[in-house]
């Protein structure tokens, strides 16, 4: 494990579910499968559950390609009354946030309802930087 510390520090609400994963393509199914999961438990709909799966897909994917060999994904799932939080962090070598210019960006950015990437450097000499994305997708409103 890469990891020299975690993405955020702070413990969450009680129902704030988080994975550790090693950061490889082997694991999207699972990532896929837990978001599916969560989203189904908290009363969203068929249409939204398949847009945050896909979304969280590529969100993944996008980190795992820029992650360090052998390093951990962290993946934090936030539920709230009206949405569904998805925040994932790797190790990476590099130091830009993904592009947002990307096709894979737009395939986000049209199944979620929010998207953003960013970069933080590594705080110690010669520690990696930590890409993050994190995106939320709002429950659907029946009217």
């Amino acid at each position: 494990m890469t990891e020299t510390k975690p993405p955020s520090s702070d413990v969450g609400a009680q129902d704030d579910i988080e994975l550790r994963l090693g950061a490889s393509l082997v694991h999207l199914p699972i990532i896929r499968s837990v978001a599916a999961s969560i989203a189904m438990r908290a009363d969203f709909d068929l249409d939204a559950i398949s847009d945050l799966r896909l979304a969280v897909d590529e969100a993944c994917s996008t980190l795992i390609t820029r992650a360090v060999e052998g390093s951990t994904m962290v993946c934090r799932f936030t539920i709230s009354e009206d949405q569904l939080r998805f925040r994932g962090a790797v190790t990476s070598g590099e130091a830009d946030a993904p592009s947002t210019a990307s096709f894979g960006w737009r395939v986000l950015t049209t199944l979620a309802d929010s998207a953003e990437a960013w970069a933080e450097p590594g705080t110690q000499n010669g520690q990696r930087n930590w890409i993050h994305i994190e995106l939320a997708k709002r429950k659907p409103t029946l009217t």
